[in-house]
């Protein structure tokens, strides 16, 4: 993993972590990777000063982004979250509420429900529930349409 400082057209300077250099490219190119700030999809890298250390070194070498700006600096971790990904979990919680308001939670009987309701066995209607990876494979060989709930890292805490 690789951490830039980034700074947008508008110089506002944030950072984040890349895969690989390449990744990071591909995804500036994209236009994926947009300033948390402003939203501008026009982002370079910063200037950033490397750590050196000595043979004797206490760990790896790892470059060292210039300071962000105070305002961007006090806002913290939650701030530097790109605008496009706040969005993208907002929409992923509509969904899951969505669904779990409208539609039957069958539990650990959902590979069940599924197939009756598509052999024509029980009357069709909107379920959700649990089922094994096995069972959704299974269930999805069998021409039986289905979804995982969208689950959002806040749910795990």
């Amino acid at each position: 993993m690789i951490r830039y400082a980034l700074h947008c057209d508008r110089d506002h300077a944030f950072e984040s972590w890349f895969q690989s250099s390449s990744a990071y490219d591909s995804q500036v190119k994209r236009k994926l990777v947009t300033c948390p700030v402003c939203g501008s999809d026009k982002i370079e890298k910063a200037i950033m000063a490397p750590r050196i250390v000595g043979k004797k070194g206490r760990g790896r070498a790892t470059p060292e982004p210039t300071a962000a700006p105070p305002d961007i600096a006090a806002a913290g971790p939650a701030s530097l979250m790109m605008a496009q990904e706040k969005e993208l979990r907002a929409k992923l919680k509509e969904l899951r509420d969505h669904i779990v308001k409208n539609a039957d939670n069958v539990g650990e009987r959902f590979a069940h429900e599924a197939r009756a309701m598509h052999y024509g066995d029980k009357e069709h209607r909107p379920i959700y529930g649990e089922a094994s990876p096995d069972e959704a494979r299974s269930l999805i060989d069998e021409g039986i349409e289905v979804s995982p709930l969208p689950t959002l890292p806040e749910d795990r805490n």
